[in-house]
């Protein structure tokens, strides 16, 4: 079993959840909820690696959070 790392957005204009796979080109989907998003992603990836393993371009780190000095 092969495991990938998605990172997950909420879309302010449209309130879905957009989620793609780091370096994974074609690994992205949409969905109204968390869990939906979840399986249209493993369904995507299912197809993909039907063509073999994907040559990832990037791989997931990690997040930073950032901060300003706006006074």
């Amino acid at each position: 079993m092969k495991q990938f790392t998605a990172v997950i957005e909420k879309c302010s204009d449209t309130g879905l959840y957009v989620g793609y796979v780091p370096g994974f080109s074609g690994a992205h989907s949409q969905a109204e909820s968390l869990d939906e998003l979840h399986e249209n992603l493993k369904e995507v990836v299912a197809m993909l690696m039907e063509d073999g393993e994907p040559n990832l371009e990037s791989e997931f780190v990690g997040t930073q959070t950032l901060s300003t000095d706006n006074e």
